[in-house]
C-alpha cells in the first residue's frame, strides 16, 4: 500500500472514536482517583495515560501488516496464550484472592485479556475455511469447542470466571452470526439449559453469593450487597445533569469501592448525570456499528468473522459492566472498555481497534 493510499484508507473515524473515549477515560479516572483530598492517586492515571499512548504505539506498527497475517500465525499465538494461562497458574501473583497476574519484570499483565483476542482470532480463521451456507454441524462445532474450552477452564482456575464467562459469550456471538443448523442450534440450547443446575453445583461460595446478591441485593446490605447499592445510589444521585467533576459524595467519601476499575461507570454517572452517561453510551454504539460496518464491506470472509468477533468483544464488555453496576447483572470483574483503570485492558482494546482499522484499510484489496 503506497503513502497515498495509506492516508486516503485510513479509518479517521474509528480513530477519532476511540480518542474520545480515551479522553473521557482519564478525565472520570482522574476525578475519581483524585476526589478524596486524603487519598489522592494521581500516579494511576499517569500510568492510564502511558498504557494509552503504548496501545496506540502497538497500533500504528499493526499498519504495517496486513490482518491476513493473523490468519497465518493464529496457531502460534493461541498456543503462547495458553502457555501464558499456564504460566498464570503456576508463577502468579494473587491479586484480591485471584492468581490472574503474571509479572515480568517491573510490568505486570493479565493474559486472559489477550487470550480473548486469541480465540477470536483462532474462530474466525476456523470457519473462514470451513464457511457454509447450510450452517454448521454439532460435529463440525467441536473444534471451535475445544478451541474456546482450553482458555476458558485455564482462566476459570485462577478463579476468574467473569472473563472466562465473557470468552463463551463471544464465541457463541461469532459462531451464531457464521450460522448454524437448526437441529444443531437447538440441541445447543437444550444441553445449556439442562446443564444451568450442574454449572451451580460447580459454583464457589462466593459465585453463588454474587448471583444471590444480584437476585436481592438487600439481603446482606453490609456485606454481599454493599457495592451494588453504593452504585445505585451513585447513579441515582446524578439525576440529568450531575454532580459536576470530582463532586460526587459516593466517590469523594469512598463509599463507592472500585471506583477506578469495575465501577467507573457509576462515578461517571453521578459526576455527569443522565446526559453524560448518555453520551458515553452513545459513542460505544457509534464505535460497535462502525464495527459491524467494517465487517459488512469485508469481501475476505477471514476479515468479516474477524471484525465480528472484535466488535462483538467490545459490545459485550460494555453491556455487562454497565449492567452490573447498574445491578442489572451479578458482579464480575469485566472493565468497561477505555474507561476502567487497568494497563492490560486498554492495550487489550487498542489492539482490536487496531485489528478494525487494519481490516477498514484492507478490505477491498484484491489479491
Amino acid at each position: 500500500m503506497t503513502e497515498r493510499q495509506f492516508v486516503q484508507r485510513f479509518d479517521w473515524g474509528l480513530l477519532g472514536l476511540t480518542f474520545i473515549l480515551g479522553i473521557m477515560g482519564l478525565v472520570t479516572l482522574y476525578s475519581a482517583v483524585t476526589a478524596d483530598a486524603q487519598v489522592s492517586q494521581k500516579i494511576l492515571v499517569i500510568k492510564q495515560m502511558l498504557w494509552f499512548f503504548a496501545g496506540l504505539m502497538l497500533m500504528v506498527i499493526s499498519f504495517l501488516f496486513d490482518y491476513k497475517t493473523l490468519e497465518r500465525w493464529a496457531t502460534v499465538i493461541y498456543i503462547v496464550c495458553i502457555v501464558l494461562l499456564i504460566a498464570v497458574l503456576l508463577f502468579g501473583k494473587y491479586v484480591g484472592g485471584s492468581k490472574r497476574w503474571l509479572a515480568l519484570g517491573p510490568v505486570s499483565f493479565q493474559p486472559s485479556e489477550t487470550a480473548k483476542l486469541t480465540v477470536i482470532v483462532m474462530l474466525a480463521r476456523y470457519y473462514a475455511k470451513q464457511i457454509s451456507t447450510k450452517g454448521f454441524s454439532l460435529q463440525e462445532l467441536l473444534n471451535p469447542m475445544l478451541i474456546t474450552a482450553v482458555p476458558f477452564l485455564l482462566i476459570v482456575k485462577q478463579p476468574d470466571l467473569g472473563t472466562a464467562m465473557l470468552i463463551l459469550i463471544i464465541a457463541a456471538s461469532i459462531t451464531v452470526f457464521v450460522k448454524i443448523e437448526h437441529r444443531s442450534f437447538v440441541s445447543l440450547i437444550f444441553t445449556a439449559l439442562t446443564a444451568v443446575p450442574l454449572v451451580w453445583f460447580c459454583l464457589k461460595g462466593y459465585q453463588k453469593q454474587r448471583i444471590m446478591t444480584f437476585l436481592d441485593p438487600d439481603r446482606d446490605p453490609l456485606g454481599a450487597g454493599y457495592h451494588i447499592i453504593q452504585s445505585k445510589i451513585a447513579i441515582g444521585s446524578g439525576m440529568v445533569w450531575g454532580r459536576g467533576l470530582r463532586q460526587g459524595t459516593q466517590n469523594a467519601l469512598s463509599f463507592l469501592p472500585e471506583q477506578h476499575t469495575d465501577f467507573i461507570f457509576s462515578v461517571m454517572a453521578e459526576e455527569l448525570g443522565f446526559a453524560g452517561s448518555l453520551f458515553t453510551i452513545f459513542v460505544f454504539l457509534l464505535l460497535i456499528v462502525w464495527g459491524l460496518n467494517i465487517a459488512y464491506g469485508c469481501r475476505d470472509t477471514f476479515g468479516t468473522v474477524l471484525s465480528v468477533g472484535v466488535t462483538a468483544m467490545i459490545f459485550w464488555q460494555v453491556v455487562i459492566n454497565i449492567g452490573m453496576v447498574m445491578g442489572l447483572m451479578p458482579v464480575v470483574g469485566v472493565p468497561l472498555p477505555f474507561i476502567s483503570y487497568g494497563g492490560s485492558s486498554v492495550i487489550s482494546m487498542m489492539m482490536c481497534v487496531a485489528v478494525l482499522m487494519n481490516v477498514s484499510m484492507r478490505r477491498f484489496a484484491i489479491e
